[in-house]
């Protein structure tokens, strides 16, 4: 395998492969590297052992390893021994295999488990309570009951063991070492034999044993897969049925539903008992962000900021021969203005979850507004013939909708779009153009990198739009948790508790991003100073005040 050197040497990507706009580590580059969830695949198969540890401790597997040998030892007259030694790691499928292919392996290994105490009445039953469990013989129950609280509690505990004990973690994946090894078939360096041959009763090696055992595990899992890629088919069939039959014998538990993560209520009727998410409090997130004190100025702030630049555009000299530029940049501006006053009336947007879309608005109109300036007086004809052949095949799109699921004032909003169309009657000029942008498809990116804000763009454009559509980061941060019942697999639910608004920094940016934009926006029009500075004195008035004011 060769592992491709970096093409990237600077900016934030330094250190990655690219190809095309894909950025990849050097690790990731080669192809070779598959990432697997070896908890939500391969732990239902490990469940027997992950049980014993829970219920003996870590003790217990030293009584596996014995185990191991005594049932090599009874199977030795069939001669298949690479085959009994794989099949003895611990996999309730491996074990099922090994059964199919020798008639007496079924009751040795369970002759031999009982022997040694790795059959406890707990460990039946938790293995019992789930459905099409591969190696069922080994429960010794014919009919599958739901599981009770002491089966559930030491299920959980079976999967936080190994969650929360790396060595634990190892000592389940070294069970096909061990069995290998009494077999006479393991092989590997001397290195990691030294490492290994006092494992796990040499304390001092015991880290770096445990870090070996887990690489050699996933390492030989690989190799396996590509002998044979469906050799863990029937595993990984069987940890849907585990995770599966968890959903419905427990319930999920958020964060605010538990005081503390080793709570488990009592099933009932096969289920854990827990509220609805519907019977929930809602708790204090759901109650509306009052408006805070220090940001209680910021939606007349904005207002009279709005106003102000109206008053400067009305009071001064004016193009309104060529007048696409002033109605262009002025209502890019005014857009933004309303919107952003909408936004302050409701201090629960004053958050990154519910205001991207306000920062993402600021950023495109500065953007905007930078590289029209740049081009020819004609872009600003081109940005609003670009719209109104947007509104025409709106138009022509809307109406495609059939009669009987039009309702009421379906027409007049056709009307309406045909209208902003700006076509004529009887003869159709407006041209409808669908690449991406005004500019001839040219992004908002490119617009940025083109006016010297490419930094601006990615600082806060980017993270912002991440959020506005949705890339899964900014769900998961947002809109979901991780579940606490650890009998789900550490999935994620959605969240019932909102985000916290009522962030005055954050608003008070936008505010400021306004003002920028309303004084960017004069400057590029020409705006006559003394217009602009009769407009504005009250702001230069307030700023004397708080000056005066302050100690």
């Amino acid at each position: 395998m060769t592992v491709p050197k970096p093409n990237q040497h600077a900016g934030p990507m330094a250190g990655h492969v690219r190809k095309g706009r894909v950025y990849r580590s050097p690790l990731a580059a080669t192809g070779a590297l598959q990432v697997h969830d070896w908890f939500k695949d391969d732990l239902p198969d490990l469940l027997w052992p992950a049980l014993v540890l829970a219920e003996q401790g870590n003790e217990s597997v030293h009584r596996f390893v014995r185990w191991q040998k005594a049932v090599q030892d009874g199977l030795a007259a069939h001669g298949e021994t690479t085959l009994v030694a794989e099949s003895l790691d611990g996999r309730l499928t491996h074990l099922a295999v090994l059964a199919a292919k020798s008639s007496d392996a079924a009751e040795l290994i369970v002759a031999e488990a009982t022997r040694y105490g790795l059959l406890s009445e707990g460990v039946r039953s938790g293995l019992g309570s789930y459905p099409y469990m591969p190696a069922p013989w080994l429960a010794g129950q014919g009919q599958v009951r739901p599981p009770e609280l002491a089966e559930l509690q030491l299920i959980r505990s079976a999967l936080l063991g190994v969650l929360k004990d790396s060595h634990r973690e190892a000592l389940l994946k070294c069970l096909r070492t061990w069995s290998t090894v009494q077999a006479g078939t393991f092989r590997s360096d001397e290195k990691t034999i030294d490492i290994l041959k006092n494992y796990p009763g040499d304390s001092s090696s015991r880290s770096a044993a445990d870090t070996t055992v887990r690489a050699m595990w996933g390492a030989h899992k690989g190799a396996v897969l590509i002998d044979d890629p469906n050799h863990f088919d029937e595993a990984i069939k069987w940890a849907r049925v585990f995770w599966g039959a968890n959903s419905m014998t427990s319930r999920c538990v958020r964060k605010r539903e538990s005081e503390g993560e080793d709570d488990m209520e009592a099933p009932k009727n096969g289920s854990a008992v827990h509220e609805s998410p519907a019977d929930q409090p809602s708790g204090d997130a759901a109650a509306a962000t009052p408006v805070p004190a220090d940001g209680a100025h910021l939606r007349g702030l904005t207002m009279d900021l709005l106003s102000s630049f109206v008053e400067a555009l009305e009071t001064a000299p004016a193009r309104l021969h060529d007048n696409e530029r002033q109605e262009v940049i002025s209502g890019l501006v005014a857009r933004a203005g309303r919107d952003l006053i909408a936004v302050l009336t409701a201090p629960d947007l004053w958050c990154m979850e519910h205001g991207a879309h306000i920062v993402r608005m600021l950023v495109e109109t500065k953007i905007y507004l930078h590289w029209m300036a740049q081009q020819d007086p004609s872009i600003y004809r081109e940005f609003q013939e670009y719209g109104a052949g947007k509104a025409k095949l709106y138009a022509r799109i809307s109406d495609e909708v059939p009669a009987e699921a039009r309702k009421a004032g379906f027409q007049e909003a056709i009307e309406e779009f045909e209208r902003l169309s700006h076509n004529h009657d009887v003869f159709d000029h407006r041209v409808v153009d669908t690449r991406d942008t005004f500019a001839g498809g040219k992004s908002i990116r490119a617009m940025a990198e083109e006016t010297g804000l490419l930094d601006f763009y990615r600082q806060a454009y980017s993270l912002a739009s991440g959020v506005a559509h949705s890339e899964w980061w900014s769900v998961e941060t947002h809109a979901m948790e991780p579940c606490l019942n650890v009998l789900h697999g550490l999935h994620l639910i959605p969240s019932l508790s909102l985000s916290f608004g009522g962030n005055v920094p954050l608003a008070s940016s936008w505010v400021d991003q306004f003002y920028s934009l309303v004084r960017t926006a004069l400057g590029i029009l020409g705006t006559d100073d003394a217009a602009v500075s009769a407009a504005f004195s009250w702001l230069d008035e307030s700023a004397e005040e708080e000056a005066s004011e302050s100690p």
